[in-house]
């Protein structure tokens, strides 16, 4: 995978073994996005944590789009009895 980047966002191994994090945070990228599938919206994400704006939600959501473009996932698989 080639290397994305985002001014926004880190990858240091001393914080969260070198996930993607937004800079001077401890919030992955994995996590922020997990907060909006799970339905917060970014007004729940940035009152919950002070210093983590509007730029910073959208850097994630471009850095996951960007990463998603250089990972082949397999179809979803049907369940069984469908």
């Amino acid at each position: 995978m080639t290397a994305v980047r985002h001014d926004r966002i880190v990858l240091d191994p001393a914080i969260l073994e070198g996930k993607p994090v937004i800079r001077g945070t401890r919030l992955s990228v994995e996590f922020v996005i997990g907060l909006l599938a799970d339905g917060w919206s970014e007004a729940d994400i940035a009152g919950n944590y002070p210093g983590v704006g509007h730029d910073d939600v959208l850097a994630c959501l471009a850095y996951a789009r960007a990463a998603g473009r250089e990972t082949c996932l397999p179809p979803p698989q049907e369940a069984e009895g469908t």
